[in-house]
């Protein structure tokens, strides 16, 4: 009897061994099922930014508040419309801001860059609109400056009204792809690449001395991460835009209403990395097209792409020459090239060709030739 009572008590022990078991495995399982659906970006975009072609999207089309993201295309119009140098006076505008600042005073003097500095690594609302006032003449004449560049960018789904980004009284919206083509159009700025990829700033004005850090925190975290902005505000939630390059590879993510987003951009950046490799499709000096001698053929730039290796045997270099062209002394467009995988053309470029320069023979390489002929 006390046998059959110890069997049963080892049963029972058992059994709530395996229950316990079963119950922690269960609670990790909702934990990591809530933890995935609490944290999910609502949209997610990856693209390599040497070519803009599309690796990842979800929800691309989807149109947003943008938050701070907003200040990217602000560095880039006052980029591309005014001069670094510029010593520029905080008047009123700065008391119109809230939220985010570097706290400028009204008659506090700062350079362009400072300002531009103050607007990417601290998201100075303040910042903004001095910025904007500056290049603009007015908020509203920068503002049409913005959305002129994001036309001209091809960010058909984006609309600016100010900015900084802020949405009580107006708003700005877009979608991760058409963030991700601003943050490919800013990067190719020398800059704007500087600016963004900044840990940490120092100046001194005369009202203050300033220490400011970049609240991209990619920077810090993530070893291959090379710029981008942040932002947030309580209709937006967390937006990013963001870029990174690994081994010669360069990409760009933006997420949506994220607010595990720095853990999201590292996770997608990993991924795509371990993907996709570059390769260069078409080399600018070296075409390989037989062309007429005498004559040197090329593109204007070189192209490269990301493809995996199932793409790889998939890619079409198509070649059109045109016929009856006349070249005169300057380079003239003689046909194009193509990159097409599938039915997707991915890249198109106009081919040159040019006479090749002859060298000109001294006197004593003509004596010499003609001796050499006369003998």
């Amino acid at each position: 009897m006390l046998t059959d009572y110890k069997n049963i008590t080892k049963i029972i022990k058992l059994l709530s061994d395996c229950m316990k078991k079963v119950m922690f495995f269960c609670i990790g399982f909702l934990f990591l099922f809530i933890h995935n659906d609490v944290f999910a970006a609502e949209c997610e975009f990856v693209m390599d930014a040497d070519s803009g072609r599309v690796l990842y999207s979800k929800n691309a089309s989807d149109t947003h508040l943008i938050a701070s993201t907003t200040k990217i295309m602000t560095a880039l119009v006052a980029l591309n419309n005014g001069n670094l140098k510029d010593v520029i006076t905080a008047d009123e505008i700065v008391l119109d801001a809230y939220g985010s600042s570097i706290y400028l005073k009204v008659g506090e003097k700062m350079t362009l860059e400072d300002l531009l500095y103050g607007l990417m690594l601290r998201s100075g609302n303040d910042a903004a609109l001095v910025i904007a006032k500056h290049i603009g003449g007015s908020v509203s004449g920068f503002v049409a400056l913005m959305n002129e560049t994001a036309k001209a960018i091809g960010m058909e789904n984006t609309n600016f009204s100010n900015p900084h980004g802020l949405d009580e009284e107006n708003e700005n919206t877009s979608t991760v792809y058409d963030m991700a083509l601003l943050m490919r159009e800013a990067m190719k700025n020398e800059t704007f690449r500087k600016i963004t990829s900044t840990k940490k700033y120092t100046l001194k004005t005369n009202f203050n001395t300033y220490e400011w850090y970049n609240k991209n925190e990619l920077l810090n975290n993530y070893e291959y991460a090379t710029g981008g902005k942040i932002g947030y505000t309580i209709k937006a939630k967390h937006t990013f835009v963001s870029s990174a390059t690994k081994d010669d590879k360069n990409l760009i993510v933006a997420t949506f209403v994220d607010p595990d987003r720095f853990k999201t951009h590292e996770n997608l950046y990993e991924k795509y990395f371990e993907k996709y490799e570059r390769y260069t499709l078409i080399d600018k000096d070296n075409l390989d097209i037989d062309y007429k001698k005498g004559y040197r053929v090329f593109t204007m730039s070189t192209f490269d792409m990301l493809l995996n290796n199932n793409e790889l045997e998939k890619v079409n270099r198509e070649v059109v020459l045109y016929s009856d062209v006349k070249i005169g002394n300057s380079a003239t467009i003689i046909g194009n090239v193509s990159i097409k995988i599938d039915d997707t053309v991915y890249k198109k470029m106009n081919i040159y060709a040019v006479r090749e320069k002859q060298e000109k023979k001294s006197l004593l390489d003509k004596i010499k030739e003609f001796f050499k002929w006369s003998v």
